[in-house]
């Protein structure tokens, strides 16, 4: 799977629709193997895009958990701390 997909759950605050969005799209893109779909195929890219960032936002929505949620800005910071590590 894509190394690039973060997880969306239990992030203080919330995750938006344009990031659900993104995540949907990133996702269309990696089965489809394409960035820009072409004229053709481009209402049935759109359409896959709308419909897994429903399905997506419906799983955030539903997921429960009993830990706290985790800060966006923390996490941020942790990733970053990684990313200097791995390619210092």
């Amino acid at each position: 799977m894509c190394r690039n997909i973060k997880p969306l759950f239990n992030f203080d605050p919330p995750a938006t629709d344009e990031e659900v969005h993104d995540a949907a799209l990133q996702f269309v893109r990696k089965l489809s193997g394409t960035t820009r779909p072409s004229k053709r195929n481009e209402a049935a890219f759109d359409r896959a895009v709308h419909s897994i960032a429903q399905c997506a936002r419906e799983l955030i929505d539903s997921l429960e958990t009993s830990q706290p949620p985790r800060d966006r800005e923390e996490e941020a910071a942790k990733a970053r701390a990684r990313s200097a590590a791995r390619f210092a």
